[in-house]
């Protein structure tokens, strides 16, 4: 497998205007946008989004979202290369740039694959068509006597063939047909196959180029000080100290901090640590971890507005009618990528060029554009590998800073983060409190169930806009809960902080199915009930959801005899467009928890290649374990307490447990696959706990007592 990261835009566009002979397609392109020239030669075109062939008969795929250890870099390609017809490892994979013409680049939300699904199928069965119609023009004969396979269009009446190079020149001269159509799943031949993922062995070998591997010829280095507390600035400044340091060559005022520039990346750390900067507070220096707590207490007496709600759950109790509520928190977290933040910027003669590692390069572009007042079509952003992300790399907050540097000092930059400053001045995923009631029968049935949800909402903060109380993202994995249940009520608070939040793995369901389903079970407990049983008796019979959660009891030996010191833990969660079930089991022993083993199981619909289905789900426990056993992050005096991996801590090897992964097998549409496994990870954790312990766990991190 070939690598063409190397390649930039401009010799692409080069070769490719000159070879005089190439097949470039793009799904949902017009025609007369295709040609690089209408009216001329068709011979010769722009490149295109998705694929090109020439005529020496390589297949190059261009990958056009973002590779940060999750494998689309991949899973995307299959999708081109299935119905396109070609040998898969004989095809080149390129890493595109940010633009337009790709659609939405973001890589978030475990849209990848969903929303590539058919737009790059397109892609490679309109190749494959162009190319079978030129192969068929050539004999004279019906497009209908033609197959292709592994590259090559074979005449089915006497099996003579041409490669895809051969056929180029005649394809190219084709009208691009519309409303191709794609293979049905049964004649599948890559996707659902165990394709090992393209950029391991360069990661293996030290080859693979991360952005913070990457230098450009004449590059500086740079290093920002920034206010401890969010929210401040800068009121003056010395830089006599940090100048006089070796390797320092100067000091420069950005929009929110000073940045120190040197020959290296140590020289810069030195010199930003020299600096004697007096800072401004701002408003918020006094606020701590309880005062943001105490307002999330103040705002869960309040009513809320409803998102969802069915019969009356206010009713009075009836006779024999058993009443149980719980309240539930989470903390402020953060991402933690093991590379940090970092991004190479050349802005010189009105252009800007950077090289960086986002999750979304179209807001890098636009966000660079801005800050230095150019048009967005003079910012080149090339993507590079990233890692790790987890939503981090949706805020281009580092790479604004890059680019405000190299205006500012007239050089190229590069800036790195230590992890230090990835700790204090990231964006995190915001708190939440739960208030939970609920009511069962004398014979266990489930009665009432109410979830009131007090959060700070992400899109409000990140875009400083109001939201109809109805559009609330804080309500993301409470509402449309399949369980029959006759009187239901959910509904939602938001609050403002000053520290920054964004999108973390997950998003809402990092949280809100930690309370939702840690309360189910507090509910099948006082319903005397099996906790699977009670859940099971309450989904539809034809429920995806309800077929996961029995085939997790199945595989994980539910309702099997433990030890007085070991528990089961069962949960669910709907999100992303599939279905998932996970069953913990844990040993608790003197007050400490050894995570035994998950068993997990997902419905995503089609699987296009099981082995990243279950490398995303044990990274999904790896992660969802940390948050739920270690992760916090706290303020005090306005800024965030923890530096480094001391004292915000994760999982390590030895802590790991077995995953056991299991996938259904089905052709429902595609469903996302990254951030499902986080939703179930904390409640199923939690709810071992308690059948070890007795203990309920209705905060995070978990932290349990001799009481």
């Amino acid at each position: 497998m070939e690598n063409l990261n190397k390649t930039t835009r401009r010799q692409f566009i080069k070769v490719a205007g000159l070879s005089g002979s190439g097949l470039f397609l793009a799904s949902f392109v017009p025609l007369q946008n295709i040609f690089a020239n209408p009216g001329e030669d068709p011979k010769i075109f722009a490149p295109s989004v998705y694929l090109k062939i020439d005529s020496n008969g390589i297949v190059t795929i261009i990958f056009h979202r973002s590779e940060l250890g999750q494998g689309v870099k991949t899973a995307l390609p299959m999708l081109v290369a299935e119905e396109l017809e070609v040998d898969w490892d004989k095809i080149v994979i390129e890493q595109s740039d940010a633009d337009a013409k790709y659609g939405n680049q973001t890589t978030g939300g475990s849209t990848s694959i969903r929303v590539n699904w058919e737009p790059l199928r397109v892609a490679g069965a309109t190749a494959r068509v162009m190319l079978i119609t030129a192969a068929a023009s050539k004999w004279n004969i019906s497009p209908e006597n033609c197959y292709a396979e592994n590259g090559f269009v074979i005449n089915k009446l006497n099996n003579q063939k041409f490669s895809y190079g051969a056929l180029v020149e005649d394809a190219s001269k084709l009208p691009v047909p519309k409303n191709v159509k794609l293979k049905d799943p049964k004649d599948f031949k890559l996707i659902g196959k165990r394709i090992h993922r393209v950029d391991t062995p360069d990661k293996i070998y030290g080859k693979a180029k991360f952005g913070i591997d990457i230098v450009i010829p004449g590059v500086y280095y740079a290093a920002v000080s920034r206010c401890s507390t969010f929210g401040g600035s800068v009121k003056s400044f010395d830089a006599t100290k940090a100048k006089s340091l070796p390797g320092v060559i100067d000091v420069v005022r950005i929009s929110n901090g000073v940045a120190v520039i040197a020959d290296s990346t140590w020289h810069a750390f030195n010199g930003r640590d020299a600096l004697e900067v007096i800072w401004d507070l701002g408003p918020n220096a006094n606020v701590n971890t309880e005062d943001i707590r105490n307002e999330l207490i103040r705002q869960s007496k309040t009513e809320g507005f409803e998102f969802e709600g069915r019969g009356n759950v206010n009713k009075d109790i009836e006779k024999g009618e058993k009443a149980i509520e719980a309240t539930y928190e989470v903390p402020f977290i953060t991402h933690a990528p093991l590379e940090p933040m970092n991004c190479i910027a050349k802005v010189e003669n009105g252009n800007a060029e950077l090289w960086v590692g986002s999750q979304t390069p179209q807001d890098a572009r636009s966000s660079v554009a801005r800050v230095l007042g150019m048009n967005e079509a003079n910012v080149t952003v090339h993507i590079t590998l990233m890692g790790g992300g987890f939503g981090r790399r949706l805020v281009n907050d580092f790479a604004v800073e890059a680019a405000e540097i190299s205006k500012v000092s007239g050089k190229p930059i590069k800036l790195t983060w230590t992890r230090e400053e990835d700790m204090k001045f990231s964006f995190y995923r915001p708190p939440s409190m739960h208030v939970l009631k609920g009511s069962v029968t004398e014979n266990g049935t489930p009665l009432k169930f109410s979830h009131h949800v007090i959060a700070p909402s992400i899109i409000q903060m990140r875009f400083y806009r109001e939201l109809p109380p109805k559009d609330y993202d804080i309500k993301e994995g409470t509402v449309d809960l399949q369980y029959n249940i006759p009187n239901m009520s959910i509904r939602g608070t938001t609050i403002e902080t000053h520290v920054p939040i964004s999108w973390l793995r997950s998003v809402y369901h990092t949280q809100n199915p930690f309370a939702v389903e840690s309360f189910i079970d507090e509910m099948a407990y006082a319903a005397n009930k099996d906790p699977y049983e009670f859940r099971r008796d309450m989904l539809p019979d034809d429920s995806r959801l309800k077929n996961v959660l029995n085939v997790a009891a199945e595989k994980s030996g539910w309702g099997k005899a433990l030890p007085k010191s070991k528990g089961m833990g069962i949960a669910i969660s709907e999100c992303y467009e599939s279905y998932s079930a996970q069953v913990a089991e844990v040993t608790v022993e003197n007050n400490k928890i050894k995570v035994d083993r998950f068993v997990v199981v997902i419905d995503c619909g089609i699987v296009v290649n099981p082995d990243l289905v279950e490398s995303q789900m044990q990274g999904a426990i790896a992660f969802g374990l940390s948050a739920a056993l270690k992760g916090e992050i706290t303020i005090k005096n306005g800024g965030v307490e923890q530096s480094n991996f001391d004292d915000y801590q994760i999982l390590t090897y030895n802590e790991m447990p077995v995953v056991d992964v299991h996938y259904i097998q089905n052709n429902y549409k595609v469903g996302g696959v990254g951030e499902v496994g986080i939703a179930a990870c904390a409640p199923a954790l939690c709810n071992a706990i308690f059948a070890a312990t007795g203990k309920r766990v209705r905060r995070l991190p978990v932290r349990l007592s001799a009481t």
